[in-house]
This record gives structure tokens, C-alpha cells and sequence, in this order.
């Protein structure tokens, strides 16, 4: 009779070692444990049975999952721990939505047009604040952000009155705001901003990929620039 208890154990057990490689939780090993410890208690119901045989203490139980559940939950468990900076209408935001819309971020790219860099700048631009070395500037992200500041100080001064004529008012169905007008002037300079804006949309300057002056001035509306000081002289110095 305990001669085949014991046969019983061994078996059950490495049945239920088999079970539990492929769970991470103790929880999963004893409903299955449970179940066999009934059926053994049902078909050899020996009031002599010893309990013990069954025990799991001192055993060193090796919980094992598969590879791939393993993956899902380390790839869960990240997404609850992602944070995610929230930048808004933020400077910043206004930074990296733009940069985003020129290059997806890219500091080292050059479009089909040969425009450089996170902000797509062009050879002319970047000698106007004083670039003369296009290669030097596309290897170089401080110098690149350096001259997004100065090009925006240098756009703002030179749209200083339209900025105040025109801020708060719609024209061609868009809210005119500072923002718009400064994301469009990096798109178009601030000689076609001035057409659009005095033309009450009827000047709507497009570039070579079909991005317009009227789409800028919406899409990048109402972000805060004031960090932006208008300076006629601006230059990206390191």
C-alpha cells in the first residue's frame, strides 16, 4: 500500500513540477497540487495516510516561465512606468512641435532641397546670423539651437508691428497668433508672413513640398513665445 503512495507522490509530483515551470506565481502551483492531493485522498482513503508524503516543505520548487510571457509582462510592466513630459504650449513645445514638423528631430539630416539640420534651415538664413559653414552647423546641435533662437529673435523684430497689429484676429478662417506668425516666418521668412497678413490671407505662400504660410500660422498657434526677444542683429555665437 505505501509502496504505491510513494509511487503515487512521484509521479504526481513531477506531473505537477511540469505544470508550474511555465507560471511565475506559487498561487498557480496550488490549485493544481490541491486537485491531485483530493484524487489520491478519494481512491486510497487509508486512515493511516500520511500527510506528510505530500508536503511541499523543504522542497526547492523551481517557478520557470516561457520566454515569450516572460516578454509581455516585462513589456507591461514598462508601459505603466513610461513617463511622458507633457510639453503643451510651452516654448519648448513650440521647439519640438516644429523641429518635429521640419525633420522629426533630426539634427543630422538634409532634405531633398539641401535644408539642414533639426529646423531645416537654409544656406542664405544661416549666413544672415552668421553661419558660413553649412557642414560645421549640421554637426553640431548646440550650434543648431543657437541659431533657431537667433532666427526667431531676428523674425520677430522684423514682424514687430504685425505682431501687434494682427495678434487676436482671424484672417482667412485662422487665429492669428505671435506663435503662428513666427512658426510661418521659419517657414517662408517674415517677407511672405507680412504679404499674407496684409493681404488678409489672399497671399498665401506655399514652399516646394506644399506646406503653406496659413497652414503654420494654424498649426503652431498659441504657443508661448515671449522667451523670444526681437533683436534686428541676432547671431549664433557658441
Amino acid at each position: 500500500m505505501h509502496a504505491n503512495l510513494l509511487k503515487l507522490k512521484g509521479e504526481s509530483f513531477m506531473s505537477l513540477k511540469l505544470a508550474v515551470m511555465t507560471k511565475n506565481r506559487v498561487k498557480n502551483f496550488l490549485l493544481p497540487f490541491s486537485i491531485c492531493l483530493f484524487i489520491a485522498l478519494a481512491i486510497y482513503p487509508d486512515s493511516n495516510l500520511d500527510s506528510e508524503l505530500y508536503s511541499t516543505d523543504g522542497l526547492h520548487l523551481d517557478y520557470n516561465i516561457s520566454e515569450e510571457l516572460a516578454m509581455a509582462e516585462d513589456l507591461e510592466t514598462s508601459k505603466s512606468n513610461i513617463f511622458t513630459p507633457h510639453l503643451g504650449k510651452s516654448f519648448e513645445g513650440f521647439k519640438e512641435a516644429l523641429a518635429f514638423k521640419e525633420s522629426r528631430g533630426n539634427y543630422f539630416t538634409v532634405n531633398t532641397l539641401g535644408y539642414l539640420g533639426k529646423y531645416q534651415f537654409g544656406s542664405e538664413t544661416l549666413k544672415l546670423i552668421g553661419i558660413y559653414n553649412p557642414n560645421q552647423f549640421l554637426y553640431n546641435p548646440e550650434l543648431q539651437e543657437k541659431a533657431f533662437m537667433a532666427n526667431a529673435s531676428r523674425n520677430k523684430w522684423v514682424l514687430r508691428r504685425d505682431i501687434q497689429r494682427f495678434d487676436g484676429k482671424w484672417i482667412g478662417g485662422v487665429k492669428v497668433t505671435e506663435s503662428g506668425i513666427l512658426a510661418a516666418a521659419h517657414l517662408a521668412g517674415p517677407g511672405s508672413v507680412k504679404k499674407f497678413l496684409r493681404s488678409y490671407g489672399s497671399n498665401n505662400f506655399a514652399d516646394a513640398y506644399g506646406s503653406t504660410v496659413k497652414y503654420y500660422m494654424k498649426k503652431f498657434s498659441g504657443y508661448d513665445t515671449s522667451l523670444i526677444k526681437p533683436n534686428k542683429k541676432a547671431k549664433a555665437i557658441l
